[in-house]
C-alpha cells in the first residue's frame, strides 16, 4: 500500500525566528525606562516646588503677604566697638552675640565700619534684619522684617540669600530634570507605535515657545 501523503497540519514547518535586538538596545532602553522612572519618584516633591514657585513668582502680585517688622534695642560690650583701630572690632563675638541674643536667622552679608556706627545686614530667603551699632556706647538699633512663606519659596526658588548648600540642591535638582527628560526622549525612541507622534508633539512645542518668544516677547 501506498504511503499517502501527511494532513498539511501535521506538517511541521521550521518557525522563522526574528534575530534578537542588539544587545546596546535592549541595555539603552532598559536604562532609560529605569531612569525616568525611578528619577520621577526620587525627585518629585523638588520639581512640583519648583513648579509650583515659578507659578508665584510670575503672579507675585497674587500672594501679596503682609510684610513683619520687629524693631529691638540693646547693647553690645564696649570694648567691642570702641577701639582706635578699626580692625581692632570684635566682628566675630558681635555677630554671634546679636544672633544668639535677638534670634537672628539669616546670614551676615554686610559688616561696615564708619568713624561713629557700624552697620550690619542679614539676609535670608524672606528675611532681612539690619543693625546700627554707635561705637560711643555700645547701644544699637535691630529693624527685622519677615515677607511671609510665599516670599521664602520664591526666593527659595532664585537662589537668592539662601546660602551655598541650596545652591547646590538647586544644581542637582537641574541635573534630574536634564536627566528626567533626556530619558524619556530616549525611550520614546523604542516605542514604535509612539515614537512619530511624540517627535511630532516635540517638535511642535519646541516651535510653539520660539514663537511665542519672537512674536510676544519685547
Amino acid at each position: 500500500m501506498a504511503n499517502s501523503p501527511a494532513p498539511r497540519s501535521l506538517i511541521r514547518r521550521p518557525k522563522i525566528e526574528k534575530p534578537p535586538k542588539a544587545f546596546w538596545k535592549r541595555r539603552t532602553a532598559s536604562v532609560s525606562r529605569w531612569l525616568h522612572i525611578y528619577l520621577s519618584m526620587v525627585s518629585f516633591v523638588i520639581v512640583l516646588f519648583f513648579a509650583v514657585t515659578g507659578l508665584t513668582l510670575n503672579h507675585a502680585e497674587w500672594f501679596d503677604g503682609k510684610e513683619q517688622v520687629r524693631k529691638v534695642t540693646g547693647k553690645v560690650q564696649l570694648k567691642w566697638v570702641k577701639v582706635k583701630d578699626t580692625a581692632a572690632i570684635a566682628k566675630l563675638e558681635i555677630v554671634q552675640f546679636l544672633k544668639h541674643t535677638n534670634h537672628i536667622k539669616g546670614e551676615i552679608s554686610d559688616f561696615i565700619i564708619d568713624d561713629n556706627q557700624c552697620t550690619l545686614s542679614f539676609k535670608g530667603p524672606g528675611y532681612s534684619a539690619d543693625v546700627f551699632i554707635n561705637r560711643d556706647n555700645g547701644e544699637y538699633k535691630l529693624t527685622e522684617t519677615s515677607l511671609g512663606l510665599v516670599a521664602v519659596m520664591n526666593d527659595l526658588h532664585k537662589g537668592r540669600d539662601t546660602g551655598k548648600k541650596w545652591s547646590y540642591l538647586i544644581d542637582v535638582t537641574a541635573i534630574f530634570m536634564s536627566l528626567l527628560s533626556l530619558s524619556g526622549i530616549v525611550m520614546i525612541c523604542f516605542m514604535k507605535n509612539k515614537r512619530f507622534n511624540g517627535f511630532v508633539l516635540l517638535i511642535a512645542g519646541a516651535l510653539i515657545g520660539y514663537l511665542i518668544y519672537y512674536f510676544l516677547v519685547p
